[in-house]
């Protein structure tokens, strides 16, 4: 079990029987009925077509052995051409459209794979990786489909063997019976065998998906492994986890590859079977020497579609594994819920936590019988250290988090009986890192507003030191962010973030303050940002700049989750308690007198 060590379900992985899947599959077909029935009628005649191949083969040996005329081989010739040809014409049609109904059920079931992990709240990303994620929505669903396209190609042949079936029975039962002697007992195998395939295919498709996070971790990371010279080190760490998935995938393969030599050597062994008892009967008179000819023929027909199952049961259990993996995604439990699901009306911003109890685990409580009134339209600012519970109460109000015990009121109504979308267009956040998506400046202001007029954005944008930020932009709101907004400054995200809630108008407002040091004129064009907002909403401001404190109506000081101290910046420096100490740690060097002091020393 060495190597299977990090390889173990996800919390939210559920395992699900073949009738459960079968029935989850077959409600991703529904909307393709017409089609699927089309694909029905002509698999049949593909069927058809192809079983009625050897018995014209068949049929014709008797007949030339009996009269071996010209006229009778072209009769036969011309007959085998008409079926092959109409053969082929069914069966391009039944993969069009195949082709057709697996890719719009592919982009149904990774849209609804996508759909629910965007769902899923910030605890959710806390426990999974993002990178095992995506590695379910798209590689799992692509394994998926070739699971259903290869299900139609055995159901195909199947069909194929029942026709032969009933003709050979017409023939003479008693071979027929040998013929299929065989089956039930390599069917049987395979079932035996099938579960032991689930669980090494299960385990593979784990192993690929950590490869797929340990690349996008370390690829993410590559400019602070270079800052480092960590190169090696993060090769280590991918070269690791490949290791893995490669002694993980060696255990699958040599799991998989045993099922086909075996069948293989079965059904050599029921052709070497049929060969002599047919040979004994022809001989006999029982049967011709065509009919003969049709019985080992069809021998290998009725054992390819058992043969492909078991050669391809890698594909079969990848597809099953996929589903699985899939389907407990979309079924994963919300740690987040909600009593209701009403519109959330025009708030005021009132916000009030009532003997709140929070943990991220059990055993470290972050909020104890926690009370807090913030008034609408007031700006209150959390101080404290490391871990006091400052970001947890805006992650609580934001409803990224699930809290175990007590009420949030927003505007005297009960949090979580508002629907979580129409809620969260009434909360503008800001979080510590800003986050810019790959386009220009523009379209991450108008992120959440698409319908934003351009020139009301680039008006709105001058207030802010009279629209200097703006000329530092190569192109204005033109310009180009970049991946995570790296061709910008920390600074420049700080705007483009602060615009992005300007343009929203939310009524309750969260800033996550950065701690990254800016230049003071950035600052000073931050804070006029601020203030902007701040007029017209009720604000909760996790600060960590002087200027951002002072601009609050109240102080809250915290420690281990509760509240010790309230006030304004100069009734709290008079009391001399843990706010004071607070800013000679952390804020007395940001203000000027400190600056000046400094300047003069120097």
């Amino acid at each position: 079990m060495g190597f299977f060590a990090g390889l173990n379900a996800e919390k939210y992985d559920r395992q699900y029987s073949d009738r459960q899947l079968a029935k989850r599959i077959v409600t991703y077909f529904k909307p393709f009925i017409k089609r699927l029935i089309i694909v029905v009628v002509a698999t049949l005649m593909v069927s058809g077509s192809d079983a009625i191949q050897p018995v014209i083969v068949s049929r014709g040996l008797d007949v030339m052995g009996t009269n071996p005329a010209v006229e009778r081989i072209y009769s036969i010739a011309i007959a085998i051409l008409g079926v092959s040809v109409l053969s082929w014409l069914m069966n391009y049609i039944r993969r069009r459209l195949m082709v057709r109904v697996i890719a719009n059920l592919l982009v149904n079931l990774a849209t609804d794979a996508f759909e629910a992990s965007t769902e899923h709240d910030l605890s959710f990303y806390d426990q999974y990786s993002s990178g095992r994620i995506a590695s379910r929505i798209t590689s799992d669903t692509l394994a998926f489909g070739e699971l259903v396209s290869l299900v139609t190609d055995v159901a195909s042949q199947i069909v194929e063997s029942l026709i032969l079936a009933i003709i050979l029975f017409n023939i003479d039962w008693r071979l027929t019976l040998i013929a299929m002697a065989l089956i039930p007992i390599i069917f049987g195998l395979t079932m035996l065998y099938r579960k032991l395939a689930r669980k090494v295919t299960r385990e593979g498709m784990r192993a690929t998906a950590e490869v797929n996070q340990t690349i996008k971790e370390t690829v993410s990371g590559i400019a602070v492994a270079k800052n480092f010279r960590q190169e090696a080190s993060i090769f280590k760490i991918f070269d690791k986890a490949n290791q893995v998935s490669y002694k993980v995938n060696i255990n699958r393969g040599l799991v998989l590859s045993i099922v086909f030599p075996t069948l293989n050597t079965i059904g050599g062994i029921a052709t070497a079977i049929m060969v002599y008892t047919g040979g004994l009967t022809t001989s006999q008179g029982i049967v011709t020497a065509g009919a003969w000819y049709l019985f080992v023929l069809s021998l290998d027909r009725f054992m390819f579609p058992v043969m492909s199952l078991a050669s391809f049961w890698t594909n079969v259990q990848n597809g099953l594994s996929s589903a699985e993996r899939v389907f407990a995604l979309i079924d994963a439990d919300p740690n987040v819920v909600q009593t209701n699901d009403r519109d959330a009306p025009v708030l005021r911003g009132e916000i009030e936590f009532c003997n709140l109890n929070f943990h991220y685990k059990d055993t470290e409580p972050v909020l104890r019988d926690f009370n807090l009134h913030i008034q609408p339209g007031e700006t209150v600012a959390l101080v404290g250290h490391t871990g006091a519970g400052k970001s947890s109460i805006a992650k609580l109000i934001a409803r990224f988090y699930e809290f175990q015990s007590g009420k949030i009121l927003i505007d005297g109504m009960d949090v979580r009986s508002f629907n979580l979308n129409s809620y969260r267009r009434k909360l503008g956040i800001v979080s510590q890192v800003p986050f810019l998506f790959s386009g220009t400046v523009l379209d991450n202001i108008c992120y959440t507003c698409a319908q934003a007029n351009p020139s009301e954005v680039e008006q709105l944008a001058r207030q802010i030191g009279d629209g200097e930020w703006l000329e530092t932009l190569p192109n204005g709101l033109n310009t180009e962010v970049g991946e995570r907004g790296a061709r910008l400054s920390m600074g420049q995200r700080q705007l483009v973030s602060l615009m992005r809630v300007l343009v929203q108008q939310p009524a309750i407002f969260i800033l996550d303050e950065a701690t990254a040091s800016i230049d003071p004129f950035t600052e000073w064009q931050i804070q006029q940002a601020l203030n902007l907002i701040l007029e017209k909403t009720t604000s909760i401001l996790i600060a960590h700049r002087l200027s951002t404190v002072k601009s609050a109506n109240r102080i809250i000081v915290m420690r281990e989750g509760s509240i010790i101290e309230v006030g304004n910046h100069d009734s709290l420096m008079q009391s001399g308690g843990h706010y004071a100490e607070l800013y000679n740690t952390y804020f007395r060097h940001q203000s000027l007198a400190y600056v000046e002091e400094a300047t003069f020393r120097g």
